[in-house]
């Protein structure tokens, strides 16, 4: 009991004192270049900045709990199929990219006001909105569960505590904070990693046949690989990886803080990464498959690997956990101010304004905790959602009109409801494994949002061309 007690004081130990230092180094934001961009002393954030800010802001609590759950449930494969989602970096920097130097961009708002008007401007923030709400209480609930029971008293203090400390530092900087905060917070990640892995490999047995019972299940079918489990989701995040990204502002919002080519650059380093971070830490769960462990595989895995290992892996989801809140305050204030009031005049009275969106969020976002919810995977369920974006996105250069924007996007929420809500029919998921009525809708809503965006294109098209011959 008194050995509980010691370890719970240091977990607050660590909550508090890592806090208050992040706090202590971040920069007070008096501008709104400095607030909403991220620029200090007129510079904005280069290369290395950007990389671990992208990254961390990904490696939330929620993320890789999943990445170790996943190697817990399917092996190595269930790791690489969650790591698989860090495609979405390479798609996002390569379209930001160009709606910046060839569309003349400055924000995925100005391209979709500019293209599709203002109810597309309305669903879409409806869309972003509803992802960074689920980020708050999501991750804040993986925080809570390191300090007792879901609904136990302890486990509310944390989550509030947390959310308080470390609102208070976004409150400070705003997305300057978030961004130097984000290199602290990444470094750290890295040192936590390989401190858990040091202490996880060296009792691997690597035999090949103990490893190869880390695999993915056999299949009734008894091919080598089949459709099971990890392999399905493996190919959801790729094919999701075109319409996801988009959805998340955390994630566009920083292809737009610095030129076109240093986000460019900074993407392009984050997709492989971030599937590595991802990946290793997927060996937590491999290696709780292996010894037979059941539950939540960071905890439970740290808790049989001793006390020592069991704060290490409090720290991770805390440095994971604050990186991912502070960015979705950021992002969400300047969703509130700046996207969504186009021409408003930056200044004093913006940031103020800023500053009350991110106490907005945080209240409202963390409501949900006592309600006590399912910790869901969002990626997969808000992923399924969205996939209507990815012509929107991924055809961008294309004079698609409002028609085939909301056709797109409303098929996709259509076909994303009908999943959520164990409607999909039976008769149309291919295979028998985990994951897979995901890939068939998503399969089948990529290519029904394809068509249905292109054909209003497509008829203009026809039109033009009988009008011109006749």
């Amino acid at each position: 009991m008194e050995g509980d007690n010691t370890y719970l004081f240091l977990q607050w130990a660590l909550v508090i004192g890592s806090s208050l230092l992040l706090f202590a180094v971040s920069p007070l934001a008096r501008s709104p270049a400095e607030f909403f961009r991220g620029t200090q002393r007129e510079r904005s954030p280069g290369v290395l900045a950007l990389t671990s800010s992208l990254v961390i802001s990904w490696l939330f609590a929620k993320s890789i709990t999943n990445a170790a759950n996943l190697g817990l449930s399917f092996g190595l494969i269930g790791g690489m199929a969650y790591a698989a989602y860090y495609l979405s970096f390479a798609v996002a920097g390569v379209v930001i990219y160009y709606l910046r130097t060839r569309g003349g961009f400055h924000s995925i708002h100005h391209f979709l006001r500019t293209r599709f008007g203002r109810g597309a401007v309305l669903l879409f923030t409806l869309l972003i909105g509803f992802r960074l709400f689920n980020e708050v209480w999501s991750n804040t609930m993986v925080i809570g569960t390191y300090f007792g029971e879901a609904g136990s008293a302890s486990y509310y203090w944390a989550v509030m505590v947390f959310t308080a400390l470390t609102l208070a530092y976004s409150l400070k900087g705003g997305m300057s904070s978030s961004i130097l905060t984000d290199v602290i917070q990444m470094a750290l990640f890295g040192v936590l990693l390989t401190v858990v892995l040091g202490a996880i490999l060296p009792r691997l047995d690597y035999d090949l046949g103990l490893l190869s019972t880390a695999g993915p299940p056999p299949v009734p079918n008894g091919s080598a690989l089949g459709f099971s489990g990890g392999i399905n989701l493996l190919l959801v995040a790729v094919l999701q990886s075109f319409s996801y990204p988009f959805h998340d502002p955390v994630l566009t919002d920083r292809g737009f803080l610095s030129s076109p080519r240093t986000s460019l650059k900074a993407y392009l380093w984050a997709a492989p990464l971030g599937a590595v971070c991802i990946l290793l830490f997927s060996v937590v769960g491999v290696y709780g498959k292996l010894v037979g462990v059941e539950g939540q595989a960071p905890v439970e895995v740290a808790r049989l690997l001793g006390g020592p290992l069991l704060l290490v892996m409090n720290f991770i989801m805390i440095t994971s956990a604050a990186s991912t809140l502070d960015s979705t305050f950021s992002s969400f204030s300047k969703l509130a101010v700046v996207d969504l009031v186009p021409g408003r005049p930056e200044n004093g009275n913006s940031v103020g304004a800023g500053r009350w969106a991110m106490a907005g969020i945080t209240v409202v976002g963390t409501i949900p905790v006592f309600l006590d919810p399912a910790i869901l995977s969002a990626t997969t369920v808000s992923g399924a959602m969205v996939v209507g974006l990815a012509p929107v996105f991924c055809l961008w250069w294309l004079p698609a009109s409002r028609v085939s924007f909301f056709t797109s996007v409303g098929a996709g929420l259509v076909f994303g409801t009908v999943y959520v809500l164990g409607l999909w029919p039976g008769g149309w998921t291919y295979g028998n494994g985990p994951y897979a009525d995901l890939l068939s809708v998503t399969v089948v809503s990529l290519v029904v949002c394809f068509l249905l965006y292109l054909l209003p294109l497509a008829g203009r098209i026809i039109r033009n061309a009988l009008w011109k011959m006749t």
